[in-house]
């Protein structure tokens, strides 16, 4: 089986068809969610608070995700792995183009940056040197401290309105996956409506062309508690593979996320 492209998952779009993501971030979890047919796997800065423990992302590394990135690579071989860029480490366009290339050295086929606007000239600059790239509007959370916590987005008007221009912005500049997390269901089915690539919800409700989850949240193994938006599909099944299994299924199926994991 071949890998999972850009293309294929712009394909699953037009067909109507869901897309199943997860986090990642070692070679034995990244081999069962690439047997499970999972399409897309995120060696995700959430590492820094369900592998190392801290309060917020803000601390993780280029190398930390470097590291994983290998780790997953080394086993994931259908599904398309993307990595994140953590914070400050696309702050001006050379530190981006180098990091971003670390990054895909390590074996993700993708890197993700969180921001709008101001993002669009690193966007370009870097589907012009052949990376791919996603983009991560709504709660951002390496902007953690500019929000006041973990809140969320899209909620008023004027906020929605900007996070709509910004995401069709991205899109023009060259992005080929867009992550929208945790604004109001209304919200996230205009932003899906109105891009023609994929726009991956994680407490955006059913109505995105697919979902993620970090994988700790989904099998309910996250210290201190289990957000909203998710569900722990571990304690229903009580096996890990098929608790993937059915996190895929529900996905699917649009049973997941239900109306209790969704925000309004």
């Amino acid at each position: 089986m071949a890998r999972i492209s850009v293309s294929r998952l712009a394909k699953m779009k037009t067909e109507n068809e869901k897309i199943t993501c997860i986090t990642a971030y070692d070679a034995s979890f990244a081999a069962i969610f690439d047997q499970a047919g999972i399409q897309v796997l995120l060696v995700g800065d959430s590492l820094g608070m369900v592998l190392q423990g801290h309060e917020s992302t803000l601390p993780v590394t280029v190398e930390d995700i470097k590291y994983h990135t290998a780790s997953v690579a080394s086993t994931a071989k259908n599904s398309l792995i993307i990595a994140d860029l953590p914070f400050m480490s696309y702050s001006t366009a050379e530190q981006t183009f180098e990091n971003a290339a670390t990054l895909m050295r390590a074996g993700a086929n993708m890197v993700k940056l969180e921001g709008g606007e101001w993002l669009s000239e690193s966007v370009q600059g870097l589907v012009e040197r052949g990376i791919p790239v996603c983009g991560h509007l709504g709660l951002t959370p390496q902007s953690v401290n500019v929000f006041g916590g973990y809140k969320v987005q899209g909620r008023e008007d004027e906020q929605a309105e900007k996070l709509l221009a910004d995401a069709l912005l991205l899109e023009k500049s060259g992005i080929q996956l867009l992550v929208l997390e945790c604004v109001p269901v209304t919200l996230a089915e205009r932003v899906s409506k109105a891009l023609a690539i994929p726009v991956i919800g994680i407490g955006a409700g059913a109505q995105t062309d697919g979902q993620i989850l970090v994988m700790h949240d989904a099998f309910g193994i996250s210290a201190g508690f289990c957000p909203k938006f998710s569900k722990n599909f571990l304690v229903e099944t009580g096996d890990i593979r098929r608790a993937v299994a059915l996190y895929k299924e529900q996905v699917e199926g649009g049973i997941f996320p239900a109306d209790e994991h969704s925000f309004y």
